[in-house]
């Protein structure tokens, strides 16, 4: 209970961590940095990093496609779940990592949209002559949190070892490109990419503790 009560302890302070840097990006050192004249926060850093960057539409490229990766470790898992909710004919004998995975999944989907309709920040560069918004790093946030997650139930769910260790190098490689790939892109500011990582980081807390809690 002690270790269970440090977890929580942890996770919540995580959580508060990526809530008070996401009103801080919004509200510190706001400037009109970017296209059109759009407001940036923390304004100093982040324009002397994309200075020091610029915008490389290679690695934006790479990344992009990349960013596909997550998406077939996320569709894997759905389809295990699908499999065995159709075997034992009840979505709630499906087991219990697949179901708290659907959970994660729908949680970052929403704060996906949450972020795509109150916007923090815009991106330092326009696509395609339209300014989006670039707060929190979309594919940071999808790469951390699928591939991370998929680092924590794998030894749960797959008896094949081998599948087990590929699967495992995938994400960790994933996770290491598409995180320096989307910074060296300079399609988002900085501090866009190190609040993805935060709020990722939280949510993966949260998850390994459901995880703990089920494997006992």
């Amino acid at each position: 209970m002690k270790k269970k009560r440090k977890d929580i302890f942890v996770c919540g302070g995580l959580f508060a961590v990526a809530i008070i840097y996401t009103i801080l990006v919004k509200y510190i050192d706001v400037q009109a940095i970017g296209p059109k004249d759009s407001l940036v926060g923390f304004a100093t850093i982040n324009k002397f990093i994309f200075n020091l960057t610029g915008v490389n539409m290679v690695w934006y490229s790479i990344t992009d496609w990349l960013g596909f990766v997550p998406l077939i470790i996320a569709f894997i898992y759905a389809m295990i779940g699908l499999v065995q909710m159709i075997k034992r004919k009840n979505i709630l004998k499906v087991d219990k990592e697949i179901l708290g995975l659907g959970v994660f999944y729908i949680i970052v989907i929403g704060l996906y949209i949450l972020f795509e309709t109150y916007i923090i920040n815009y991106r330092p560069t326009l696509m395609d002559g339209i300014l989006e918004a670039s707060y929190p790093s979309s594919h940071t946030l999808l790469s951390v949190c699928i591939c991370g997650s998929s680092l924590m139930i794998n030894k749960y769910l797959f008896k094949n070892k081998n599948f087990f260790k590929v699967e495992n190098i995938i994400s960790i490689l994933s996770i290491l490109v598409i995180v320096i790939g989307r910074f060296i892109s300079g399609v988002h500011w900085f501090t866009d990419i190190i609040g993805a990582i935060l709020i990722s980081i939280a949510l993966l807390k949260a998850l390994n503790i459901y995880i703990k809690c089920i494997n006992k």
